[in-house]
Formats: C-alpha cells, sequence, structure tokens
C-alpha cells in the first residue's frame, strides 16, 4: 500500500489514473463519503500491493534503491531496466512489498449500556486485526467487589474471529481515577484477596485470557504498595492460568512524584506479563491546540521504557482520535476541546473547503476553519502519515505491539496500514 497526499488540482479520478486502479477502490478503502470532495492536504491510503516511486530531479537508480532499502540490481530488474540506464524525471518505478514484521495489537472497547448495535458491528469489523479486545472497564470497589460493564455478545464476537478477550479492572469511581480507592485496596489485604478471587472467577465465566491493570492518578507514595498489590495479582493470576498485564502512564524518567508517581516501569516489566504505554494525551480537552501523540515525545517514552521493560513485553499506546479547538482555547479561558474522530476531522475539513496542514516534527495534520458563527476553530487529529509514523517506531525498537484507545472512533486507514505493517499475532 502507499500513502498519497492530496495537491492542488487533483482529483480521485486522476489519483486513481497515476496509480493504475479503480477511484473506486480509493474510496472504499478510505471509506470516503463523497469520491468526489477531497481537500488539499488530505492524505489517502492507495490499496495497492508494493508502491510506486516517481523519478524527482537528479534521482537515479542508485538513490532510488538506497531509499528503499533495495539493492540497484533488484530495482532494475523488477522494473525491467539497464542499472546504467538515464531515468527520466516523472518516470514511474515498481517498488515490491517489504517482508511483514510479527506483532500484536490490543484494543480498548468501553460499551455503554445498553450496548449498541454500532458497537456490536464495529467489532465484528475488527476483531480480525485484533490479538487483544480488552473491555473496560470492571471497577475495583473499595470491598474488593467489582462493577462489571455491559458486554452483551462483544466477548464471544471477538473470540470467534480469534481476538483473546482482556478484562480490563480500574479504579474508576463515579467516572474518575480515584487514588483513595485504590489506597483502599493496597492497605486491605481481605479485600485484595476479595477482588483477586471476583477477577479470576468473572475471567472463568466470560472467558477473559488476560486480566489488565489500569489503575492511573494515584497517590505518589503508594508506589511500593502498588507494586506488592500487582505481585500477589499476579501470583493468583497466574496461578488461575490467565496472563496479567497493566497499562503504564508516559514517562521518560523514573519520577516518584506526582500523579505517574506510583508507576514504577521496571517493576511492572518484571511483574507484568506485558505492558500498555499510554503514549497519547499531549494535546487534551483542556490543552491549547496541539498534536494528541507527538512523534517526538512518544519517541521520548519508548527511549526510556526499552531501558526498563523488555521490549517484548511493550505495547506502544495510540489514539484513535483528535480535538477541535474554538477560540478562545482553554489557556484563555475558553471550552474545552471536542473529540473527534478522523473521519469527523476530515468531514470538517471537506465542509469548510479547507486545506489539510502536515507539522513534520510532530508528525500530525491539522487545519483551521471558521465556523457558521464566526469563531475560529483549530483541529489537531491522526491520519494515514501519523500512524505509519508510529508503526515504524514500532518496528525500529522492535516492541509488542500497538494498543488503541479506543473502538467506535471510524478511521478506516488505521487498520489498512496496520495490516499492510504486520501479521497479525493471535493467541
Amino acid at each position: 500500500m502507499q500513502i498519497h497526499v492530496v495537491q492542488k488540482g487533483q482529483s480521485l479520478y486522476g489519483i486513481a489514473r497515476a496509480y493504475g486502479i479503480n477511484y473506486t477502490d480509493i474510496a472504499q478503502a478510505n471509506e470516503l463519503p463523497d469520491p468526489s470532495r477531497l481537500v488539499v492536504g488530505q492524505a489517502l491510503v492507495i490499496p495497492t500491493t508494493g508502491s510506486f516511486h516517481w523519478v524527482q530531479p537528479g534521482q537515479s537508480l542508485y538513490v532510488i534503491a538506497g531509499l528503499y532499502g533495495m539493492t540497484v540490481n533488484e530495482l532494475a530488474t523488477i522494473n525491467r531496466l539497464s542499472t546504467t540506464q538515464t531515468l527520466q524525471i516523472g518516470q514511474r518505478l515498481y517498488i515490491p512489498p517489504k517482508p511483514k514484521k510479527l506483532a500484536e495489537s490490543l484494543l480498548y472497547v468501553e460499551p455503554r449500556t445498553p450496548v449498541t448495535q454500532a458497537m456490536i458491528d464495529e467489532v465484528r469489523n475488527r476483531a480480525d486485526s485484533l490479538t487483544y479486545l480488552a473491555m473496560f472497564s470492571y471497577e475495583a470497589q473499595r470491598d474488593g467487589s467489582l462493577k462489571a460493564p455491559s458486554i452483551d455478545d462483544i466477548p464471544n464476537i471477538a473470540q470467534s474471529a480469534g481476538a483473546a478477550n482482556a478484562l480490563v479492572v480500574t479504579n474508576l469511581e463515579e467516572f474518575a481515577f480515584n487514588a483513595d480507592l485504590a489506597h483502599a485496596l493496597f492497605t486491605d489485604e481481605a479485600a485484595q484477596n476479595r477482588l483477586f478471587g471476583n477477577l479470576i472467577q468473572v475471567a472463568n465465566d466470560v472467558g477473559y485470557k488476560d486480566i489488565h491493570f489500569d489503575f492511573e492518578i494515584l497517590h505518589s507514595e503508594d508506589r511500593e504498595l502498588y507494586n506488592s498489590f500487582l505481585r500477589k495479582a499476579r501470583d493468583r493470576i497466574h496461578q488461575a492460568g490467565f496472563t496479567i498485564s497493566t497499562a503504564l502512564a508516559p514517562m521518560t524518567s523514573d519520577v516518584r512524584t506526582g500523579i505517574y508517581g506510583a508507576h514504577d516501569y521496571r517493576t511492572h516489566g518484571e511483574i507484568a506479563d506485558f505492558v500498555s504505554l499510554m503514549t497519547y494525551e499531549w494535546g487534551y480537552t483542556y490543552s491549547d491546540p496541539q498534536a494528541v501523540s507527538p512523534i517526538g515525545p512518544v519517541r521520548n517514552v519508548v527511549e526510556y521504557a526499552v531501558t526498563q521493560i523488555p521490549r517484548e513485553k511493550i505495547f506502544l499506546g495510540q489514539n484513535l482520535y483528535g480535538y477541535d479547538w474554538s477560540s478562545p482555547f482553554p489557556s484563555q479561558g475558553g471550552s474545552a476541546a471536542r473529540a473527534v474522530s478522523p473521519q469527523q476531522a476530515l468531514a470538517i475539513a471537506v465542509q469548510q473547503e479547507v486545506d489539510i496542514q502536515y507539522d513534520y516534527v510532530a508528525q500530525a495534520p491539522h487545519f483551521n476553519y471558521t465556523d457558521d458563527t464566526g469563531v475560529p476553530h483549530e483541529v489537531w487529529f491522526e491520519d494515514a502519515r501519523s500512524i505509519q509514523a508510529k508503526f515504524d517506531l514500532i518496528k525500529q525498537f522492535n516492541l509488542r505491539g500497538i494498543m488503541y484507545w479506543k473502538l467506535g472512533l471510524a478511521f478506516p486507514q488505521n487498520w489498512l496500514l496496520l495490516q499492510d505493517n504486520f501479521t497479525i499475532r493471535k493467541i
């Protein structure tokens, strides 16, 4: 597959002709609601086997072969050229697909009550691309009991597609992570034992394969208590035949204070079968406009994580959403940003007929528009280029795979490129 960025004056029909495919194939792959309406800067995934390179001024076979990790002989043979042949500017060369890396994928799902048919359909559509479907969330109670989410038939749908189900347990209380609730569990052995027993019982009853602890916003002084809690959980959970995993805040050093202070990368790496790095939310609801997961800060977290945790245990976290900020921005006393899926962001750009810009430092698309009431907006989101940058990071650091928050946010390009980059391991 190949990523094409729409230039001024281009149509979907003309783009398709350049790649030698039907324009309907591109429209369907990218789920374009109106193929006749594109915007400058829009990234499209071209559903071809391999990719194409158009010769630029000054490029030779040697230069182009180096760009794609090929030898001159390989490139020349594939394109039926002489190794000494002079290339023409604009000449199209075929680049064969690279071997895929084996990787895993984990997708959180957060069903509401009642579970909608749209949610069920989305699980059915994405389960083939998943190693784990993580049910968010079973809320741990202070006495060790569990408040269960509505799950309908979602676990059976995932399992029938070969995806393993993961039970996500959280310290959520009244829709917010509660450090005091977690502390109560960490210091009450009877409640802990009751919680572990309940988790194992639910896992057996529903068919979960992994028990995933997503305890966030903890008291930093509870760091060792959380570590001890997880060791006890691991022993019980492993004995019962399940794996254990954890979610980790994005850190670049062993910080022991603040809301991340209780997350001990090295100890989680020793205890858990795998971990998920929550490498997103630099741009968030109450921040000023910026990329949600800029590649530089994400890379910094990964560089630290691999010094503390075995690479084969690390999932890179990835958001399936962006934000639409309206002026005045939060730092100026304005309102919170509105979350948008990549498809919703594109729909806004098309409706407003504005060009999409791309920040090559953050590796993230963005655009500005003014709504019908005259209010300026700034939108940052994800596209094929930004997700490919994360896939490249996973391959560079040889990580276990990718974790997504969360199902239900339309981003068809992600799933195309996931399958193009990786062979997804099934449990």
